[in-house]
């Protein structure tokens, strides 16, 4: 059994993988925490584990999971990025721009969907990631839907947090329905223009909608969107199985005496 984690600016993904996906856990990102207080957060969903396969956005993490892993687990994770195994490309003036939950997410967009496709992930930000014959070709973002709302909020006197809910109308009759209106549709037609331009030239290519935010535009968006809530995490099943094998075994203790 190994874990799968995608460590992102607002949440921290753990899912156990043994031949299959298994539990998915999700956790709010906390660059303060030290080691001994991730695992305290984290023990019951990585016990048993013999590995791990991480995604991270969030460098200041970076070392606190691979110190957690060697000192409560024995053994070394992997990290991905350069010099790892992925079975894409990537096509840009920095690839080193490209962050790793782009290359999972496209990995497992290439082993599920085939060699071309467009993915949508809705995060902190919202990227949309082009891929053509498994080569990334471009990324644009723009803000997240949650990052607009706290944006929008902080900046005005007489709005105060809401929670998302789709809107039953493009407009609406009071504030918070307003609100989910604008912020929603507005997400939802804003992606739908960008593929539209993108799929000018390749109008079958698959659009791939991902992250934690997505579920609040699955419906608004058009129907041949396909919504995979947990393509990121697949990838990094994907990634495992091209590098745990070349890799020096998993269990090679790193245990602190």
């Amino acid at each position: 059994m190994i874990n799968l984690i995608d460590i992102g600016n607002s949440n921290i993904v753990v899912a156990t993988y043994d031949g299959e996906l298994m539990d998915t856990s999700r956790y709010t990102t906390d660059t303060t925490k030290s080691i001994d207080e991730y695992y305290t957060l984290l023990k019951d969903v990585l016990k048993d584990s013999k590995g791990m396969v991480i995604s991270s956005v969030v460098p200041e993490l970076n070392i606190i999971f691979k110190n957690l892993a060697i000192k409560y687990l024995s053994f070394d994770p992997i990290f991905v990025g350069p010099g790892l195994k992925t079975g894409i490309k990537i096509m840009v003036d920095n690839p080193k721009e490209v962050g790793a939950d782009l290359v999972a997410s496209a990995a497992a967009a290439i082993a599920h969907y085939g060699d071309d496709a467009i993915i949508i992930d809705m995060g902190t930000a919202t990227t949309i990631t082009y891929i053509e014959k498994k080569v990334i070709k471009g990324v644009a973002i723009t803000a997240g839907l949650v990052t607009q709302r706290d944006c929008l909020i902080g900046g005005t006197s007489q709005l105060t947090q809401f929670e998302f809910k789709k809107p039953a109308h493009v407009v609406a009759t009071n504030t918070v329905d307003c609100l989910n209106a604008g912020l929603l549709y507005g997400h939802a037609k804003m992606l739908e223009g960008m593929v539209g331009i993108l799929k000018k030239n390749h109008d079958n290519i698959p659009v791939l909608l991902t992250g934690g935010a997505a579920r609040f535009i699955s419906d608004l968006v058009d129907e041949s969107f396909i919504y995979d809530e947990y393509l990121l995490i697949k990838g990094l099943i994907v990634i495992s199985e091209k590098n745990i094998k070349k890799d020096i075994e998993f269990k090679k203790s790193y245990a602190v005496q």
